[in-house]
């Protein structure tokens, strides 16, 4: 019989979990089942928070770099190097984290920060960027990172626009000759989860405004104001997947960057070493804090278990809740999934017991798939 040779390939899970430590703990898990069972750690991430973190999980390094926050303090933001790719996560610098106390300026957070993060790796010599986008604080539409490489955004009277999307209803004229030359020289990947158009009933203010704390009234002016940007440096990028992906900063990436846009979890899955690693696997085990209809639309669990199933290897998940039924689950290529609520029904309990419960569960996965 084969040895079994097991890849845990997860996501975080959020609010409880680092992706790193999701491996550990079914690491743990599995092995008080079988014990010296071979298993492979590759923690991943689909471009949002976390993706810094599981690049350095495989082997990059972790460099910092003091930037702009989205309200404009001061903040330390990590990206990834190994050799010249460099791994930038857009949330480490203009993320939800940073607003102070968690209050929104829905109108005003500015992406200046991850424009002074995409310097940064370019200082360090990078001539591939992976830029992952997504649990943003802003809706600006990149126009903060443009001006941070180099960009003018100017009023009628020839003054600069006020920081965040709300600023960009006034913009008269946009310079870009000032970007940064060594732009041209470099291959950006878009890596983003999410598909929405810049403006429009499917674009970043109506879809992700509420959760940066917009009301109803700063959804209609930054969806406005976000068409007008678009009217000036170019509307035919605003409708392109990914343009809508962390407040916009996807059509600034792609309009004036020449980025490329890619599913996140494909991206990381490529720069993480991920296709070797399963050819040594005879079982993954996948997940994320929720399995629901968002994992089976481009989050890291769907392409880890995609590509497993290409490669006709088994694959199982961990989550804490499970809001898909046995039919999804199979149809995205996962066999079983081993939710933490089945063992502790108390959402509270089960995020902060997360660890010892998820041990729990890879012990199951073990008795059912490696005894």
């Amino acid at each position: 019989m084969e040895t079994a040779r097991v890849l845990v390939a997860a996501d975080k899970f959020k609010g409880s979990l680092t992706a790193v430590q999701v491996a550990e703990r079914v690491t743990a898990g599995l092995r008080r089942v079988v014990p010296g069972l071979k298993v492979e750690t590759l923690p991943v991430a689909d471009g949002g928070d976390g993706t810094v973190a599981a690049a350095v999980a495989a082997g990059f390094e972790r460099r910092e770099a003091r930037v702009t926050g989205p309200v404009g303090d001061p903040v330390t933001a990590a990206y990834a190097l190994r050799g010249s790719t460099a791994v930038v996560e857009m949330a480490e610098a203009s993320g939800l984290q940073h607003l102070p106390d968690g209050v929104f300026a829905p109108l005003t957070a500015t992406t200046y920060g991850s424009g002074e993060l995409l310097a940064a790796a370019l200082d360090a010599g990078a001539t591939t960027i992976v830029f992952g986008v997504g649990g943003s604080a802003t809706t600006d539409g990149g126009a903060g990172m443009l001006a941070a490489l180099g960009a003018r955004f100017l009023d009628a009277d020839g003054k600069p626009v006020g920081a965040g999307g709300g600023g960009l209803a006034a913009l008269a004229e946009a310079d870009l000759s000032g970007l940064d030359p060594r732009l041209k020289d470099v291959d950006l990947i878009l890596a983003s989860d999410v598909d929405n158009p810049l403006t429009g009933p499917k674009g970043a203010p109506e879809v992700y405004g509420r959760q940066k704390g917009a009301s109803e009234e700063d959804i209609a002016v930054l969806d406005a104001a976000l068409a007008h940007y678009a009217s000036i440096l170019g509307p035919e990028k605003a409708a392109l997947p990914g343009a809508g992906a962390a407040g916009g900063i996807g059509y600034g990436a792609l309009v004036a960057l020449g980025a490329r846009f890619r599913p996140g979890i494909e991206v990381m899955l490529d720069v993480l070493g991920f296709a070797p690693a399963l050819a040594r696997a005879t079982l993954v085990i996948t997940g994320e804090g929720s399995l629901d209809e968002q994992t089976l639309h481009g989050k890291a669990p769907a392409g880890v278990a995609a590509a497993a199933r290409e490669a006709g290897i088994e694959v199982v998940a961990v989550c804490g809740r499970l809001a898909l039924e046995p039919e999804a689950l199979e149809r995205a290529g996962i066999a079983r999934a081993y939710a933490l609520a089945d063992l502790e029904p108390d959402p509270a309990v089960s995020m902060a017991q997360a660890g010892p419960l998820l041990e729990r569960a890879a012990e199951s996965i073990a008795r059912d798939f490696l005894s």
